[in-house]
């Protein structure tokens, strides 16, 4: 039914099967070594007895990348993520695995392919450099990525199996991010002077919001009147987001999730600013603010009034609290630069934007003793589980608090069959302990006699009185 042949070296395994026309054909199919090539040869035979035996067809990882995308990416992803696993396929996919035969693609094709991109290093996105190589997370995006097209081949019956399965992949270490203590905030806004990334800071820090939340909070959802401030009763409601998208993207998938698309500055750009729905339910929510963000966002409110004002019918108006001066959305990298530039300047411990949300609950969790579900709701982490997982260092130290708490008071008097006494015995500087009595009782033996003279006398003491 199959049979192995060597030819120039290398190992073939040789099959004949009726394609889809009903003409009879031959082929050779080539693998890495001999052992590779006979188990090929089971694999065919045992697929031929069993009738799931699936024709060869001529077709690339690049093509089944394509025709997964027309097919399912269209379907299933929303522009977000059309436009994240799109990149993926086109960066680090197409590049090693493109030209390669979908059929000729093995287990440890992909083992190897994961290890390449262990040493391979990051793109440059909107001239965007990272350092080093890519992150063990952003290579699990791509095999899930890649994981998805093959099991879509093996369903069209391209492939017999994926050669996905079982693949080893890099594990995926969580690093814990450096963040500022709340002292380190308050003197990085204490030295900001530009206003726009003080207010992003304050949201950030305060509200626990995400960057692209602050960006994309409008007006309608702020609420800071003079009763609310009153009740301390001062809330922001968090149901979209600013993000840069592809234009690509929402064409390919449509205006799936997508509230606003901004139209552009520049006549030729390949991407917009949109305002979305943000990434799950659990990220719509209601988050209360301190009256001293609300005293701010009222005095940036102001602001932007009496510039709405001056500059008239120039200024875009779309509601938007943290805007360019014609009312325009604000990037990202915009407040991403700024930030950057204030670290550089005052020497500050070098963080991310994104950090600040860090703090914010860090310093919440202190403030609530571990109240993990109340910080979940100002997070909008979809789990409970999450928030422990992120900030798990922080209820660590909380922990060691509760052990002290609990000595303190489940220990306090205990009898405990004289562990606790002798535990102050040996810590009380002044006190001497039974085996320093009994060693110096064998270094001099006349001591023994001392000792017992003393016991005698405290004894015939006691039987007088």
């Amino acid at each position: 039914m199959a049979s192995v042949h060597k030819k120039s070296g290398s190992y073939y395994v040789v099959y004949s099967y009726i394609d889809e026309t009903g003409k009879g054909k031959q082929k050779w199919e080539k693998c890495s070594s001999k052992g590779e090539a006979y188990k090929r040869k089971l694999e065919v035979e045992a697929a031929k007895e069993s009738n799931h035996f699936v024709m060869p067809k001529d077709m690339t990882v690049a093509q089944l990348m394509d025709q997964f995308v027309d097919t399912y990416g269209v379907t299933k992803w929303g522009p977000v993520t059309f436009d994240h696993n799109t990149a993926l396929i086109r960066n680090y996919i197409n590049p090693v695995l493109g030209d390669i035969q979908v059929q000729q693609v093995k287990k440890y094709s992909i083992d190897k392919f994961y290890q390449q991109l262990s040493v391979t290093k990051p793109v440059e996105v909107r001239g965007k450099k990272s350092k080093g190589f890519l992150s063990p997370s952003t290579i699990e995006k791509i095999s899930h990525v890649l994981n998805a097209a093959f099991k879509q081949a093996v369903a069209w019956e391209i492939i017999e199996k994926s050669p996905c399965e079982g693949a080893i992949r890099p594990k995926t270490l969580k690093n814990e991010r450096p963040i500022w203590t709340s002292d380190l905030v308050k003197q990085a806004l204490e030295l900001c002077e530009d206003n726009r990334l003080y207010l992003a800071m304050n949201l950030s820090f305060a509200a626990s919001l995400r960057l692209g939340e602050c960006l994309g909070l409008t007006w309608s959802c702020v609420n800071i009147t003079d009763e609310e401030i009153m009740n301390n009763d001062c809330w922001v409601y968090i149901d979209k987001e600013l993000i840069r998208l592809n234009k690509r993207a929402i064409e390919r998938v449509g205006n799936n999730g997508v509230l606003q698309v901004f139209p552009s500055t520049k006549h030729n750009a390949t991407t917009c600013m949109v305002l979305k729905r943000p990434k799950s339910q659990t990220s719509i929510r209601k988050v209360w603010i301190p009256n001293t963000l609300a005293l701010i966002l009222r005095e940036w409110k102001k602001k932007q009034d009496e510039l709405k004002e001056l500059i008239g019918t120039a200024y875009s108006d779309f509601d938007l609290v943290i805007a360019h001066n014609d009312g325009r959305p604000c990037d990202g990298q915009v407040i991403e630069h700024a930030f950057n530039d204030l670290k550089r300047e005052n020497n500050l411990p070098d963080v991310v934007f994104h950090s600040l949300r860090h703090s914010s609950t860090t310093y919440k969790l202190e403030l609530t003793h571990g109240d993990i579900k109340s910080i979940q709701g100002d997070t909008g982490h979809a789990t409970a589980a999450m928030v422990t997982e992120v900030y798990s260092h922080i209820l660590d130290s909380k922990r060691k608090q509760n052990a002290l708490a609990f000595d303190e008071a489940f220990y306090k008097q205990p009898d405990l069959r004289g562990i606790v006494e002798d535990a102050r015995v040996v810590h009380n500087e002044s006190a001497v302990s039974a085996m320093d009595v009994i060693k110096a009782v064998k270094e001099s033996p006349e001591l023994l006699n001392e000792l017992r003279s003393l016991l005698l006398n405290g004894d015939e003491t006691q039987g007088k009185g």
